[in-house]
């Protein structure tokens, strides 16, 4: 993950991953250099390295390529933990504030799992399930009907249940995929339903996820992202949220543009327990904004796979694509393609 950024670009890579280890308070760097796998993929430590490495990575662009962020991108938006990076990036958080929410984010988060899995002897995680595009509406209100549930968002008042009660649609990631959080033998009975009464047949793939992420579970992240965020910092009671910021961020709560300093605040402690809607997100930006180029940065490429699957490559001859770095060898073919698309797209 880091050590072909920092071999790349020792000048910039390494002193901000230097800083990032300040921040923390311990080096999270040598995890990442050395592991071993399980300490790193826990997630106090993978959600923090994997929001520094797509920081370090913009920053790179910026200082090593020239890359002007806030003259050559109308947009930001990020998956999940991804959405800290992203208003990292459009300017509504700082990086140090970023990377100590997410440190504390995720160990409460590992916290939440393991007292979870402790109450009721159940495995949890997150199984993704994928139909027909034309299905996906149909499944997703059997699935609210056999949880209980009348819509996507918050379920503030399940909060009571159980832990094996708690099962959410933690993501709707594009026109046949969800991603389903909480207790793994209840999501496995509600695929079971599914088949025999729902007149559906998903196929389901169980994620290398240890925390079931945007469930109810999580409730405790999301109250402590809610103090977090309320709380004044850096001494002299500057506000943590710097509103507006450079750059327009979508929600993954809401799939359209933070309004306020205030609403960005609530929606991004939500986020912890609500469904990412990152196919509306898509189609948001797709339909109503009429973005035709899209740039995924950091380690993994799961997000930009799915802008992929739902706006394919219909603008590339017009200067639009979907494009993508998650490694330096990515850096100077991206910019290519950046620079020989620039004003090609005509509405």
């Amino acid at each position: 993950m880091l050590k072909p950024w920092i071999d790349a670009f020792p000048k910039t890579a390494k002193p901000f991953m230097e800083e990032v280890d300040h921040i923390l308070g311990f080096h999270l760097t040598k995890i990442m250099d050395e592991g071993p796998s399980g300490l790193l993929t826990a997630t106090e430590n993978a959600q923090p390295a994997i929001m520094a490495t797509s920081i370090m990575i913009l920053t790179v662009l910026e200082k090593e390529f020239g890359f002007k962020t806030k003259e050559r991108v109308d947009f930001m938006f990020g998956h999940s933990l991804g959405e800290f990076a992203a208003l990292v990036a459009a300017g509504n958080l700082k990086t140090q504030d970023a990377v100590k929410m997410v440190r504390k984010r995720a160990e409460i988060m590992a916290q939440c799992a393991k007292e979870a899995r402790e109450q009721d002897g159940d495995e949890v995680g997150m199984i993704a399930v994928m139909c027909e595009p034309d299905k996906l509406e149909s499944m997703i209100e059997a699935i609210h009907e056999f949880l209980g549930h009348g819509s996507a968002g918050s379920k503030s008042d399940s909060s009571y249940l159980p832990a094996v009660e708690q099962v959410l649609i933690a993501n709707i990631n594009s026109k046949n995929q969800v991603v389903l959080s909480g207790s793994i033998p209840r999501i496995k009975t509600l695929l079971t339903n599914l088949r025999e009464f729902g007149g559906h047949d998903p196929r389901a793939v169980q994620l290398k996820a240890d925390s079931p992420f945007h469930s109810p579970m999580m409730k405790p992240a999301a109250d402590a992202m809610h103090r977090i965020l309320r709380a004044p910092t850096h001494g002299g009671g500057e506000d943590i949220v710097t509103f507006p910021g450079a750059l327009p961020c979508v929600s993954n709560v809401t799939a359209r543009p933070f309004q306020s300093r205030e609403e960005l605040k609530d929606l991004l402690s939500r986020q912890a327990v609500e469904t990412v809607l990152w196919w509306d997100s898509i189609k948001y930006l797709d339909q109503q904004e009429k973005v035709r180029r899209w740039i995924g940065i950091g380690p993994g490429k799961v997000g930009r796979n799915l802008i992929g699957k739902e706006v394919g490559m219909k603008g590339q001859v017009k200067g639009g694509g979907v494009f993508g770095i998650s490694e330096p060898r990515e850096v100077e073919e991206m910019m290519k393609a950046i620079d020989s698309t620039e004003g090609a797209y005509e509405d």
